[in-house]
């Protein structure tokens, strides 16, 4: 019998969005020279990241001695900055992240006072208990309202189930959450792989939109599984700061350019920012 080819829909494949945090909470340049710390570092990798293929940059701001920092005007000073160099070819997504500075109070104030494009927020962080759920109901209600994209972490299984309860009980809200899993710890030397996709994966059916991050130098190697399965994915020196063959990576585009070398290499497109803004309108 002879070889036809494919149809056509067998093909197509949702674009990746590809994500770069290229900073975090803790990181300096004592970590890696290129990892960017203030508001002009941070739109020249802008520029860098979104020319290798990203859509989403994930951003922390530092104060004078670079620590972390949830700060209204850090945060507009740098998504200014950001929208200089880039105009809107980048969704500039806030971290909420307390990294045990800010209780979930002072977290959802911050936001509420910036009302950024888009936000992550740690469940655990967020609704560390049951006392927080009415404070937080309110606060993803104002979210949805808002139309703020909502990107919720979680690093477990377990909060996987948690955070489809929560859902389900309608304490986040309508609307799409773009959920990203986090494939281990923020500890010295973690290494992630790709088998520690499969727990998250398997606690239940994924939603929509999903992404993952992981750490040391299998990161693409995670990316690009997760890319396979239909997931997006974040890259970037927050939680990597290898190559593949465990030299130091160069900076953070070069991060993104290999997630979307993978993505070529499954044929999958890669998403702009307009995607995925029309991803999460179209929820």
């Amino acid at each position: 019998m002879p070889l036809t080819a494919a149809p056509a829909e067998a093909l197509l494949w949702p674009p990746l969005v590809i994500a770069n945090a290229p900073n975090g909470a803790t990181r300096t340049k004592a970590d890696h020279p290129a990892l960017p710390m203030t508001a002009a570092e941070l739109a020249r990798n802008a520029a860098e990241i979104v020319e290798a293929g990203a859509a989403l940059i994930h951003i922390h701001v530092r104060d004078g001695e670079g620590r972390h920092l949830l700060d209204v005007e850090a945060y507009r000073d740098a998504t200014a900055a950001i929208r200089r160099e880039v105009g809107d070819r980048l969704v500039v997504q806030a971290t909420s992240e307390g990294a045990g500075r800010y209780t979930a109070s002072e977290q959802i104030a911050v936001v509420r006072a910036l009302r950024p494009e888009a936000v992550s927020l740690a469940l655990r962080e967020i609704i560390p208990d049951d006392a927080h759920e009415a404070a937080a109901a309110e606060f993803f209600a104002w979210l949805r309202r808002e139309r703020i994209l909502v990107q919720i972490i979680l690093y477990s299984a377990e909060e996987v189930h948690r955070y489809q309860a929560l859902k389900g009980r309608g304490l986040l809200g309508e609307g799409e959450d773009f959920p990203l899993f986090v494939l281990g710890r923020y500890t010295s030397g973690q290494v992630s792989t790709p088998a520690d996709l499969v727990p998250f994966l398997a606690a239940g059916t994924p939603p929509r939109l999903w992404a993952m991050c992981a750490f040391g130098p299998k990161e693409n190697a995670c990316a690009t599984v997760a890319a396979g399965l239909g997931g997006h994915v974040r890259v970037g020196f927050e939680n990597n700061l290898f190559a593949p063959d465990g030299t130091r990576a160069e900076h953070n585009a070069a991060q993104v350019r290999r997630a979307a070398d993978g993505a070529r290499l499954l044929n999958r497109p890669l998403a702009t920012a307009d995607t995925l803004r029309g991803l999460y309108a179209g929820a």
